[in-house]
């Protein structure tokens, strides 16, 4: 008996030390990353450029005729009429349109990138029901030709998530429109992670056809919730390591880094927003009702094709849905759609409803002010007050609201970044293309000059010099 005793101590000592031996490391996940995955972009300065004459959608609710936008050192200086001209290089636009670069919230390029073959296809981590703890970053792959495609529709900016295979998928990334051969010379400077969750049909079919948990929308909830008490548990156990004395501290050891719930601590901290695919709108109120349980916030429900339903909702509660303007049918889920949802959400709440038109598609992205113009339009024909000006909101402003950078981008005023297209008419027409695209003051994009349009290193290799694809 006493030698049992002895041995028993022994493992017990042991295993302190193991444990002993991993707390070492743990601290708040800006320490123990050291600066590791951030954004590394950083432009050049941009020449004084006035763009002028043109019609201005600002994206703040203007439409202004024969305007101008000033634009110097990476940053939009001034918009309006009568701006000086002195010391500038001036672009006549007359007869033209100008908008803020167009931001879609919801891509898969770079991780779902072309060629589409299985050795590329790095958006699903479908091991586990839940997986906070990967990134879409580290999926995303710099030469996706996809990305030069959408450059051509004006895209200056796009969020690139994780698949919708699980409850809780991983991190999203915003990434500049620009060409690098890092990711990290891709990501939009001090952008906020996302956090990729979904709901409904895709987790309990994933799991469901492997006879395992969840396999009905009841089991996807309470997926969710377990994984919530779990984070509540371990930030509780952070926030008392970090109350303590540094004397105290001396003595006990932080608590172990765990990848999975540091994500979902950095939402409920606030850190992290929360990018949730869901189509039924019971289904987006019981994730809001989630969300209230634990004490965080869901930014933008995606696809939400029954957003019309719970509109009000999501106004009072000042959540964002992404939509598609006609997308549907596909799936049981995605049966119940109507038209004007885009436009039933944006007038929700007296106006204050927060919509968004997504693509989801690397098709779609190309055009995605045609998607905005038919929203525009099933809105009209339903008798809905809403205009041009507005709704070149639904893929510049609204979006960047809903990836927490809309104090940067998303409109033409001052101090923002001059990510501004020219297009060759009214945007909402079907006949208007894009002239010219200028992220953070330089032109990428001119249709006028292929010397302007910037390859992936992927592009180079299967185009001759004559530019004929091989």
């Amino acid at each position: 008996m006493r030698r049992f005793i002895h041995c028993m101590f022994s493992l017990i000592f042991i295993i302190n030390l193991t444990v002993i031996s991993s707390t070492l490391e743990a601290s708040s996940e800006a320490e123990m990353m050291n600066g590791a995955f951030q954004s590394t972009y950083k432009p050049d300065p941009s020449p004084k450029i006035l763009i002028k004459n043109g019609t201005l959608l600002t994206g703040t609710g203007e439409l202004l005729e024969k305007s101008s936008v000033l634009i110097e050192n990476n940053r939009i200086v001034s918009v309006g009429s009568g701006i000086d001209e002195t010391g500038a290089t001036v672009i006549d636009a007359e007869g033209k349109w100008i908008t803020p670069g167009i931001i879609d919230i919801h891509s898969h390029m770079g991780v779902y990138p072309a060629p589409s073959l299985r050795s590329n296809s790095d958006g699903n981590e479908a091991t586990s029901p839940t997986t906070p703890d990967v990134w879409a970053e580290h999926s995303v792959w710099t030469q996706d030709p996809q990305y030069t495609l959408a450059l051509k529709g004006g895209i200056t900016t796009f969020h690139v998530l994780p698949g919708s295979a699980n409850l809780i998928g991983g991190r999203g990334v915003t990434l500049k429109n620009i060409r690098s051969v890092t990711v990290q010379g891709m990501k939009f400077p001090n952008a906020p992670h996302s956090l990729k969750m979904a709901c409904g049909e895709n987790p309990k079919r994933v799991y469901g056809n492997r006879n395992t948990e969840p396999s009905t929308r009841m089991g996807n909830v309470a997926g969710y919730r377990k994984s919530w008490i779990k984070a509540k548990a371990y930030q509780k156990r952070l926030e008392e390591y970090e109350s303590k004395s540094a004397e105290a501290k001396e003595l006990e050891y932080a608590p172990s880094r765990d990848l999975e719930l540091e994500t979902l601590v950095g939402v409920l901290k606030g850190e992290i927003l929360i990018q949730n695919h869901c189509y039924r709108g019971e289904e987006m109120a019981i994730m809001l009702d989630i969300a209230k349980e634990f004490g965080y916030k869901v930014t933008t429900f995606h696809h939400a094709i029954e957003a019309y339903k719970v509109a009000d909702i999501l106004a009072e509660q000042g959540v964002c849905s992404a939509m598609w303007a006609d997308w549907w049918g596909f799936k049981h889920e995605a049966y119940d759609m109507v038209w004007e949802n885009v436009a039933i959400v944006d007038q929700a709440g007296n106006g204050t409803g927060c919509a968004i038109v997504h693509s989801d598609s690397a098709i779609g992205i190309q055009h995605l002010n045609q998607e905005a113009s038919k929203a525009l339009a099933a809105g009209k024909r339903s008798g809905l007050d809403i205009d041009k000006a507005r709704a070149i909101q639904w893929i510049t402003l609204n979006a960047a609201k809903g990836l927490g950078i809309e104090d940067r981008v998303g409109s033409l005023e001052a101090g923002k970044m001059a990510d501004v297209v020219i297009w060759n008419g009214d945007p909402f027409s079907v006949y208007s293309t894009v002239e010219k695209v200028f992220i953070d003051g330089h032109i990428k994009y001119e249709n006028e000059n292929v010397e302007e349009f910037e390859r992936t290193d992927f592009d180079l290799g299967i185009i001759d010099p004559e530019g004929d694809r091989l």
